[in-house]
């Protein structure tokens, strides 16, 4: 399937024998999709990022320990693993997609600039990546992306110096710098306060819309799912238990699918507001 950019196919995930985390998870997600992974705490959302993402090995077998050859992740048509093993192909894999966490790991000390040309460490020699040693066109590349993110004023600082929402915007210039293919972001905005939020997920929207860059976002609040991804998947106690439009997704039918969890889910007056429309500056 050359459309498909991530596929998870019959994916357990334990921490604990005989308790899953993940539970028999499919799903696909296609080329140039933005996608947003809602759950209230504990349902796994970090779980299947990390798994889809290749940081964390899959079970290889299913409910009660029986085999279970067929559990994969597939990432552009390659398997990223299968059966409980990560990949030779892995490596390359992660080289194709840019990993965006909570915790925005960027190097303090050193300058804005050097931690987005990290973005290349696959790419260049690894005694450079050691040194820090990055050529002009390379710093250029990495200039560029902090141009796209709105804060190349900021190139030779140190990462200490920015804000929480300018260190998250970093963290996405390196993933550009890396020249991902697709996106995956680990509740890029929890720590965020609202309006550092909006301005990451303005950018994550408009790589996707402009980029055709596939996104795959896990949220923890469902007003953001309404306002920046046409689709929706929802994870309760690692289980799939809603896959389709975000615009299904009203109070009323969290409650359903959540109880008394989905108050967590919702952030008040969000979805009233209107969709980005301008490329971020």
């Amino acid at each position: 399937m050359t459309n498909v950019a991530i596929e998870v196919k019959n994916v357990w995930k334990s921490f604990v024998k005989g308790q899953p985390i993940l539970k028999n998870v499919s799903l696909t997600i296609g080329h140039g999709e933005m996608v947003a992974l809602i759950g209230a705490s504990g349902s796994g959302k970090s779980t299947l990022i990390r798994t889809a993402a290749g940081l964390l090995s899959i079970d290889g077998s299913g409910a009660g320990g029986k085999a279970d050859a067929s559990g994969a992740i597939r990432i552009l048509g390659t398997a990223m693993q299968q059966s409980g093993r990560i990949s030779r192909e892995a490596k390359q894999l992660r080289s194709r997609v840019g990993i965006i966490f909570q915790q925005f790991n960027l190097v303090p000390r050193l300058s804005v600039l050097t931690n987005v040309c990290f973005g290349l460490l696959g790419q260049i020699s690894p005694w450079r990546g050691t040194l820090g040693l990055f050529t002009k066109h390379e710093k250029q590349r990495a200039m560029q992306a902090l141009h796209r993110v709105g804060i190349e004023q900021h190139a030779l600082k140190r990462g200490s110096e920015l804000s929480g929402g300018q260190q998250q915007r970093a963290a996405i210039a390196r993933s550009l710098t890396q020249g991902s293919e697709i996106l995956i972001a680990d509740e890029p905005i929890a720590s965020l306060d609202p309006s550092s939020a909006r301005r990451v997920m303005d950018i994550l929207a408009d790589l996707n819309g402009n980029d055709g860059i596939t996104v795959l976002v896990s949220l923890h609040q469902v007003e953001y799912a309404l306002r920046y991804c046409q689709r929706t998947i929802a994870l309760r106690e690692g289980v799939v238990v809603y896959d389709g439009p975000s615009s299904a997704l009203t109070p009323e039918f969290l409650g359903e699918l959540y109880g008394a969890e989905s108050e967590e889910l919702f952030l008040p007056g969000l979805e009233q507001q209107p969709a980005p429309q301008a490329t971020p500056q």
